[in-house]
Formats: C-alpha cells, structure tokens, sequence
C-alpha cells in the first residue's frame, strides 16, 4: 500500500459507497476469487452497521457525542475489514483489470517503466544542528528533482584536521552514506569538532550513479 496516496477515499460516504460496490461485485465473482462466504457474510453486516451508524450521526435528532463515536468505530472496523480483504483476494490472480476497475481500484501494472541512469548534478548545502553534527541539504545543480532516475543520493565525505592535505577532488574522498531525503544529519565523532568536512555527492539508482556534483566544506561545530 502506498504511503503517499491511499486506494481508500477519504470521507465515510465516499467509503460506504466503495463498501457497497464491493458487496455487489464480490457477491458474484467472490466465489471465483476464493472469498469465502462467510467472509461475506460479516463484511455484509459490517456494512450495514456503517451505514445504520452514519444515518445516526447525520440525524440532528439523534447525533449525541456517543453516537459519533460509535460512528467512527464502525466506519473503522469496515475500512480494516475492506484492507484485509484487498490485501488476501484481490491482489492475486484470477482479477482482470476489469475487476479492480469495478472494485474502485486501479488495474495493477505489470510493464515496469526502466527509470535510467541519473543525468542531474546535485550538490549540498550544510547548516548547522548541534554539536559535533551538521545538516546537509540536496540543491540540484542541473537537471529536473522529479526525473524517474533520481532514486536517492550518495553522500561522500571526508574529516581533515588543520595542517593535513584536503581532498582536491571528490574520488578522493573516504566515507559515504546513501539516503532518499533531501535533508539529512551527519553526526560526527566527538574527536572531530573543530575540523573540516568536505562533500561530494552523486544520484544513485539501484546502482546507477549520475554525475559528480562539486566538492564543498563546512566547519564541523
């Protein structure tokens, strides 16, 4: 299930109405999909106690604080119900697009879209946080931050202490941390205050790096 936009709509008559729909599909095709019946049988009474509950709450006469929650509690128990099963009958074979367009749902996509080698440059900017860490802040240099390749970013750096030679380009820089934030924290040693941090970074896909982006420093608090 994704974390950024929900199959689930939002608001209990939108939810109720996708409730139904499914009662009405599953209850001729279930069978065909391995649901069994009394898994029907409960989803049809959970339905029914949602729709009871929300006529209540919608009911100026009869809408107490109770009666909301009770609303609520209902309209949760059938949306766990409604996860479970979408989750155990409908994310398998025999469903056609067909069907998951009749259940509200979007068709699954087999055709996986190649999302190619990063082409941007990235660099980063550092603020700071506390001490002995810094913020690091991905700014694209070139190209688009919504391109398909740009997966995550790989974070090279390097800790010199006054007097020793500095990196003069990034390959010459020692550790590295890969993440998928536009915004991090490094948290360096103790022993490190006071010294400098130089950075480089590349996009990184699935083992695919995109382009060097410039070295810079900042002052470790």
């Amino acid at each position: 299930m994704s974390t950024t936009r929900d199959w689930l709509p939002a608001g209990r008559e939108a939810q109720l109405s996708m409730a139904k729909d499914w009662q009405s599909v599953v209850g001729t095709s279930g069978s065909m999909w391995g649901v069994p019946p009394n898994v029907m049988q409960e989803f049809d009474s959970l339905i029914q106690a949602a729709a009871n509950a929300l006529e209540a709450a919608k009911n100026e006469t009869t809408r107490t604080p109770v009666v909301t929650a009770q609303c609520k509690e209902a309209f949760d128990v059938l949306t766990v119900k409604m996860r479970d099963m979408k989750r155990r009958y409908f994310l398998t074979p025999p469903l056609q697009d067909s069907d998951y367009i009749a259940l509200g749902l979007k068709p699954h996509d087999s055709i996986s879209t190649p999302s190619g080698t990063p082409t941007a440059q990235v660099t980063i900017e550092t603020y700071l946080v506390g001490r002995h860490e810094l913020g690091v802040r991905i700014i694209y240099v070139t190209g688009a931050p919504t391109a398909p390749a740009n997966k995550g970013y790989r974070i090279w750096y390097s800790v010199v202490a006054p007097g020793e030679i500095s990196p003069a380009n990034p390959d010459e820089l020692h550790k590295s941390f890969f993440t998928k934030r536009k915004k991090d924290i490094i948290e360096f040693d103790f022993g490190n205050s006071g010294k400098t941090a130089y950075f480089a970074v590349q996009i990184e896909n699935e083992g695919k790096k995109g382009p060097w982006g410039p070295l810079v420093s900042a002052l470790i608090p």
